[in-house]
């Protein structure tokens, strides 16, 4: 299933523009571009959303005909389980997380222990926890840890956009993960040169003017046939106003949508 993530709405929902978007409006533009997901992705509302808020965000999306994921940062027992907790109120099947939360950087040893602790309890509700491949854990060591831990309920949230700041080539992530992928981020990404050539920067691009070879994606991970959604996100930086800044954004996304659907 093709969805859109709360990063796809990054700069629509910031206080940079008049009018932010809430969760509902971002689920009710969801389904006006006939897309049925939407995974809300390091939203920090959600966090300060009090019981009656949460049911009446979640009716909304059930209303609307939207299926819903979560996503937050960090393994920590007490985060895994609000999530839970979160993920049984909005009927959601997936929670994407990292290793690293904003308080917490575990080793490897304190993540697998943590892990092996909540599994059992994400299992018995038929949650998927999908870990998430960045810079700040090699993805070897990401692959090792699913793999000692070996629940199928435990897997990866595939965005080899990430891996590139530590000096990982997208499609070796993609390679080596392929196997245990739940979840997928849809974006495209470029270099650009610096003013005065003087080095690069790394950032977004218009899905299918960038490097990703996501047809190497399609080919290896084979989410369609393994019914493993694809979350459009985006890494837009602001174009100069609010104007030029959401029509960039909802370009891309429109543009992301299409490429999916027009992609075999």
């Amino acid at each position: 299933m093709i969805g859109l993530g709360t990063y796809a709405f990054f700069w629509q929902h910031s206080d940079r523009v008049p009018r932010p978007l809430s969760l509902v409006d971002a689920f009710q533009a969801t389904r006006e571009l006939g897309v049925d997901l939407f995974q809300i992705c390091d939203y920090a509302p959600l966090d300060t959303m009090d019981s009656h808020e949460l049911v009446d965000a979640a009716e909304a999306a059930r209303d609307l005909g939207i299926t819903v994921q979560l996503g937050t940062k960090g393994i920590e027992p007490a985060r895994l389980d609000r999530y839970l907790e979160l993920a049984g109120v909005f009927d959601a099947s997936l929670v994407r997380s990292m290793l690293h939360g904003p308080n917490s950087r575990p080793s490897l040893r304190q993540a697998e222990s943590w892990l092996r602790e909540r599994m059992p309890r994400y299992e018995a509700s038929g949650v998927t926890l999908a870990l998430e491949t960045y810079e700040q854990v090699a993805t070897a060591e990401l692959v090792g840890l699913v793999e000692r831990i070996g629940s199928d309920h435990l897997g990866i949230c595939l965005d080899p956009a990430n891996v590139v700041a530590r000096l990982e080539r997208p499609v070796d992530c993609v390679d080596s993960t392929a196997a245990h992928v739940k979840s997928i981020h849809v974006k495209d990404f470029a270099f650009a040169r610096q003013p005065g050539w003087v080095g690069f920067t790394y950032g977004g691009a218009r899905m299918g003017e960038g490097l990703h070879d996501y047809r190497h994606l399609l080919s290896t991970v084979r989410p369609r046939e393994r019914g493993i959604d694809e979350v459009v996100e985006h890494w837009l930086s602001w174009q100069g106003d609010p104007e030029t800044t959401i029509r960039t954004e909802r370009d891309w996304t429109r543009t992301t949508i299409e490429y999916l659907r027009s992609t075999q």
